[in-house]
């Protein structure tokens, strides 16, 4: 960095000085206050801020405190450290901010504490967003959490596809059910492959079912032209219920319940309760 030409040395010192001061992170090992934050020791943390530590500190790989103490749910190092001016949508090199990993840890406190300071629920196009990440663990509570401030249920991560695909890849059935009744595309593709053809490659028979019955395509064809069925093991429980679901069209009260909440749309799948018809048609209506 040359210092030595009039105003732009001095710009070049303000940059550097800015830098030492901590007001942009820079590569680095994890430092003092990683550590302090990922364990939790506030006090040693408040210390170190104290003293002039920069909150914004970034790893090599860009994960700055805050994402560490979100992967640990360090509740009171969130605050702290948000409140010491840490960036809420940091990203690292995987493009995971610390809501994200919030949501991964299966930390409520520390989401809440995110979203009061502005954490972003939707991150850029084809990146995952922290419904994926709350999904892919499994944290059912995370995932009502971020449906209610208005989690995107069709975000579509490049390589994991929407929330939904996720979350039946990986077997968590609450989460499925979480997604479904809130509006979520059983359709919805990620190279031609839908939800189904992933409950069907983990052999899941109760993930089949709830699939279909919020209407999943049994009949749907993934880039290798294959159904859901083609994915079962001949003769396995999973393979009969598919076989069942090709060989029986749906009940016309199923249809009329499919065609309703379609009809009703995504936002307004929470008025349903509030509709004056029968108690029962509402508990029909909802899934309950």
């Amino acid at each position: 960095m040359e210092l030595t030409d009039g105003g732009s040395g001095t710009e070049s010192a303000a940059a550097l000085s800015s830098l030492f001061r901590g007001d942009i992170g820079f590569w680095a090992d994890r430092t003092p206050v990683h550590e302090a934050a990922r364990q939790g020791h506030i006090g040693q943390l408040q210390q170190l801020i104290d003293n002039g530590a920069c909150v914004n500190l970034v790893t090599v790989d860009s994960i700055t405190p805050l994402h560490e103490a979100c992967l640990q749910g360090q509740t009171q190092c969130v605050k702290l450290l948000l409140s010491a001016g840490a960036q809420v949508d940091a990203r690292n090199i995987d493009g995971s901010t610390p809501l994200c990993d919030a949501s991964a840890s299966g930390s409520v406190d520390c989401m809440k504490i995110l979203l009061e300071h502005g954490a972003k629920v939707n991150p850029p196009l084809y990146t995952a967003s922290p419904l994926h990440e709350a999904c892919m663990s499994g944290k059912a509570e995370c995932v009502r959490l971020l449906i209610d401030v208005g989690a995107n249920l069709e975000a579509h991560d490049c390589h994991f596809g929407t929330p939904l695909h996720v979350a039946c890849a990986r077997e968590h059935l609450d989460c499925v059910k979480i997604l479904l009744n809130s509006g979520a595309n059983v359709n919805a593709a990620k190279l031609h492959e839908t939800a189904l053809h992933h409950a069907s490659k983990v052999k899941n028979k109760d993930l089949i079912k709830i699939l279909v019955e919020f209407g999943g395509n049994v009949y749907a064809r993934d880039n290798r032209g294959k159904k859901p069925a083609d994915y079962t093991w001949p003769s396995s429980a999973s393979a009969k219920c598919l076989e069942y679901y090709e060989k029986m069209p749906m009940s016309l009260s199923q249809l009329c319940r499919l065609s309703l909440r379609k009809a009703v749309g995504q936002r307004g799948l929470n008025k349903i309760a509030k509709l004056n018809i029968p108690p029962r048609l509402i508990a029909f209506l909802s899934y309950n």
